[in-house]
């Protein structure tokens, strides 16, 4: 006999549940987001799909436990090896998201056509497009691939309901699987529609449940809001092993890949690509790509931040005008709002510049997003460029955090960012005095003309290119230092 079914109130945000419904949630504080849902009485996975830890239940010494590298199989796209940390972990689940059109399911076309070439049968399962429109975008994206064409391991799967996809997975045994994407699928165990709280978690489950159990890589696409917040239960977010988000602008043809999670890596590194005709292209050199003029012009000054494993050059542009009525407008983009008026209120107060009755706009050049508070120099010196109408007479870099008193604040891996900084043929770097005492003792580089020009040999090089390594202890100094 069926047992009855069970009905709770569940918060569509966070996913927490309650015994009847209200108007806010007192978990994550949203309004109107508690819908009703009911659960069937059915019997509980067995634990026995859970994952083992290799000690048959029993505790351990921790000092005792061996370890061992994951083993990984490449997706056949540099970047996205760089944000999962060097590969694909067998058994893992992924999460992708993104706004519609920014190229999610385009990057996942190619990366599963390369491993079905390099390592066998591969299952695209597509909930929201058909195998004829899914054919017309491998046709576009997958001319590229070993055999100038779509992959004969590579198998596409029209079907939303979770219980049939995992039988075919069963028979067919396929090393990759795809689910595009996860708010289309419904599983037979829930009793709501597909894209619900409940329906989402049900076939999270199943899927962690068939990965772990048959150690095959899972990627999962995920819908967003209109706030871009990964769309469905947060908890989605604890269950998965790797959650990846794709953004960018939809003008541009630039597209950032970052980790907001990753049990098997860093979550600091980013994979930058171009969208094109073929499909997303690799942008290796992303420093090179965001910097266009070499001219130094008024309002604009050049920054970088570190990224993962490498240094990301960019172009901050600051514009300053009297304003005509009402209230002086502030407007940012790329750059944290709440940090550029804390910058024009140093300005104000330590470098007696009086913005009270300008507009200022700043912008990070190329549709980049930055959150480093090393970008603070860089943004201040753009401001006092367009307040001022100066320009600096050497290509310059400027990096470094402003501090509420004035004082310039050391940044982290600021010594490969001078190295950077050499390759890209830069005069001169000005960097808070404690990173510019730092990269001059460092053992890459030679000391002349009173320690503040350094001479750095890149490896493998057989010349030396040189740069001026400026330390600035305040904002006036670097001021004074970049005119």
């Amino acid at each position: 006999m069926a047992k009855k079914q069970k009905t709770v109130y569940m918060c569509s945000e966070c996913g927490n549940e309650y015994l009847s419904w209200q108007g806010q949630c007192s978990y994550c504080g949203s309004w109107n987001t508690i819908v009703e849902h009911k659960i069937s009485g059915l019997k509980e996975p067995s634990a026995d799909t859970r994952r083992r830890t290799g000690t048959e239940g029993r505790p351990v010494r921790l000092g005792s436990v061996g370890t061992s590298d994951y083993a990984r199989m490449s997706s056949g796209i540099g970047e996205l090896d760089r944000v999962l940390g060097g590969g694909i972990v067998l058994g893992s689940l992924v999460l992708i998201s993104g706004e519609p059109g920014i190229g999610k399911s385009t990057m996942i076309a190619q990366a599963a056509n390369r491993i079905a070439e390099n390592y066998g049968t591969v299952m695209y399962v597509s909930g929201e497009e058909s195998e004829e429109q899914v054919k017309l975008r491998a046709d576009r994206v997958c001319a590229s691939g070993r055999g100038g064409g779509i992959s004969d391991a590579l198998y596409i799967y029209p079907e939303t309901n979770i219980e049939n996809i995992l039988s075919v997975c069963e028979e067919m045994k396929p090393c990759f699987l795809i689910i595009d994407s996860i708010q289309t699928m419904y599983s037979n165990e829930a009793d709501s529609v597909a894209g619900s709280v409940t329906q989402i978690r049900a076939c999270s489950n199943l899927l962690i449940s068939f990965a772990k159990t048959n150690n095959v890589p899972v990627f999962i696409v995920a819908h967003v809001t209109k706030s871009g917040e990964l769309a469905g239960p947060k908890t989605i977010e604890h269950m998965v092993d790797c959650v990846l988000s794709f953004s960018g602008e939809r003008d541009r043809d630039l597209r950032i890949l970052r980790s907001f999670k990753n049990r098997f890596g860093t979550t600091d590194e980013i994979g930058a690509f171009r969208m094109s005709s073929e499909g997303m292209v690799e942008v290796s050199d992303l420093s090179g790509s965001l910097i266009e003029s070499d001219v130094c012009e008024e309002g604009s000054v050049i920054s970088a931040v570190y990224e993962g494993s490498r240094p990301v050059f960019f172009e901050i542009q600051a514009l300053v005008t009297p304003a005509n009525v009402g209230f002086a407008r502030r407007t940012a983009v790329g750059i944290n709002y709440n940090r550029i008026n804390m910058i024009l209120a140093v300005l104000e107060k330590k470098a007696g510049i009086n913005l009270l009755n300008h507009d200022v706009y700043v912008n990070v050049v190329g549709g980049m997003s930055t959150g480093s508070t090393a970008t603070d120099l860089a943004a201040a010196l753009a401001i006092y460029s367009s307040y001022t109408g100066k320009t600096s007479s050497r290509r310059i870099v400027a990096v470094g955090e402003v501090g509420l008193t004035g004082h310039l604040r050391s940044v982290p891996n600021a010594d490969r960012i001078v190295q950077e900084a050499v390759r890209l043929g830069y005069e001169a770097i000005i960097l808070p005095e404690r990173n510019a005492r730092h990269a001059a003792e460092s053992g890459n580089v030679s000391i002349e003309d009173g320690g503040r020009s350094v001479r750095i040999i890149p490896s493998g090089s057989a010349g030396s290119q040189s740069i001026s390594v400026i330390g600035a202890s305040n904002i006036l100094d670097a001021i004074r230092s970049w005119t």
